[in-house]
C-alpha cells in the first residue's frame, strides 16, 4: 500500500466560545470562556488522508504531558500512524488562542517558541527519523513546517528529502504561508526557492505567493516554480494546473450549502489531491477531488469535519508502486 509521511506541528488550540463571559467578568473586560482543541495544517492533511484510506504517519515531536497524550490518542483513533512521533520528557506542545472581536473577526495569539516540535531536526533521534523518509512513497510538508526549524534544521531536512527522492520517494510541498512564522520575507523567499527546487509537486495559491511577491501576475508566480507538477489555486474556486505534457484549469462545482468556516480548506484539498494521485488519477481528476472535499469541509465549523460527513469513498485505479504519482 502506498504511504505518506506528513511532517509538521500540532498545537493546543484555545477557541473563544460564542456568547457568554466567564464568571466575574463583564462584557468590557475582554475575557470569556474558551474551548480546547488541537490544530495544525499538516496534521489536518494527515487526518483527511487517513479517512481517504491512505496509509499515513505523522512525524513530529511532543512532550510527555497529558495534552500530548491526548493528541497521540486522537491521531491513533483517526488511523494516523504515530510511530514516528518523538516524545521529549519535560517538554510541551505549542499553544495558540483564537479570539473574536465584536464583529466576529478572528485574531490569533501564539505561544510556541519552546514547543517540542521545534526541536525535531536537532535530536538524537533525528537521523533515524530522516532516514525513514526513504521508506515512504510521498513526503508532505508545508511552509509552516519549515518555519519552525532553524536554517541548519531545514538544510538537514532538505538533504534527507533529496536522498529519499533518489529511491523514488516524491516530495509534495504546500506553500501555506504565515508571515508571523518568519523573521522576514527575504528569509521566507529563500526557503521557498529551496523547496521549489527539490519538490516533485507544489500545491500553492495566490493568497500565499502574493504575500511574498506582491503585484505579480498568476503567470509570473507560476513561472517561479520549476516543479513538473503544480497546482495553483486562485482567489476564486479555480485551480490552474501544470503537469508533464500540458496545462489545465479546474473549476470547483458551485456551492449548494452556506460556507461556515474556511479553516482547513487547503489542508483537505491537499489530502484529496494526494490520495487521488496515489490512487491512479491524473492531475485534473485529483484537482476535482481536492475541490470536492474542500467545498464540503468549509460547510462545517473547525478544521476536521465529523466522520459521518465525509463523502462516499471513490475507488481509484489501484496503485501500489511509487510510479503512481509521476
Amino acid at each position: 500500500m502506498a504511504s505518506v509521511a506528513c511532517i509538521g506541528e500540532c498545537m493546543v488550540e484555545l477557541r473563544q466560545a460564542q456568547g457568554g463571559q466567564s464568571t466575574g467578568q463583564s462584557a468590557g473586560q475582554g475575557g470569556g470562556l474558551f474551548s480546547r482543541g488541537f490544530g495544525g495544517d499538516t496534521l489536518n492533511t494527515a487526518v483527511y488522508l487517513a479517512r481517504l484510506e491512505v496509509k499515513v504517519d505523522y512525524l513530529t515531536a511532543l512532550g510527555d504531558d497529558g495534552m500530548s497524550e491526548e493528541m497521540v490518542a486522537a491521531w491513533n483513533a483517526e488511523g494516523v500512524g504515530t510511530r514516528r512521533v518523538v516524545r521529549l520528557p519535560g517538554k510541551l506542545p505549542g499553544l495558540y488562542m483564537i479570539q473574536l472581536d465584536a464583529n466576529g473577526e478572528r485574531q490569533f495569539f501564539h505561544w510556541r517558541d519552546s514547543a517540542a516540535a521545534r526541536q525535531l531536526m536537532s535530536l538524537p533521534e533525528t537521523d533515524e527519523l530522516l532516514n525513514s523518509l526513504m521508506s515512504y512513497d510521498i513526503i508532505y510538508l508545508s511552509a509552516i513546517t519549515l518555519s519552525i526549524y532553524d536554517a541548519a534544521g531545514r538544510d538537514r531536512l532538505f538533504a534527507a528529502i533529496k536522498r529519499a527522492r533518489l529511491l523514488g520517494t516524491r516530495f509534495v510541498f504546500d506553500t501555506n504561508f504565515r508571515a508571523r512564522g518568519w523573521p522576514d520575507r527575504d528569509v521566507a523567499r529563500e526557503v521557498f526557492a529551496a523547496a521549489f527546487a527539490v519538490a516533485d509537486i507544489v500545491l500553492t495559491s495566490t493568497e500565499d505567493l502574493l504575500a511574498l511577491y506582491p503585484g505579480e501576475s498568476s503567470e509570473q508566480l507560476m513561472a517561479r516554480i520549476p516543479t513538473p507538477e503544480l497546482v495553483f489555486r486562485l482567489a476564486e474556486p479555480v485551480s490552474l494546473l501544470r503537469f508533464p505534457g500540458g496545462t489545465s484549469e479546474v473549476r470547483a462545482e458551485p456551492m449548494t450549502k452556506p460556507v461556515v468556516d474556511t479553516t482547513a480548506a487547503g489542508d483537505s484539498f491537499a489530502a484529496a489531491y494526494i490520495a487521488a494521485r496515489l490512487g491512479g488519477s491524473d492531475s485534473v481528476e485529483a484537482a476535482h477531488a481536492g475541490h470536492r472535499l474542500a467545498s464540503l469541509v468549509i460547510c462545517y465549523p473547525g478544521a476536521i469535519i465529523p466522520g459521518y460527513a465525509m463523502p462516499p469513498k471513490k475507488r481509484h485505479r489501484p496503485a501500489t508502486t511509487r510510479q503512481a504519482t509521476k
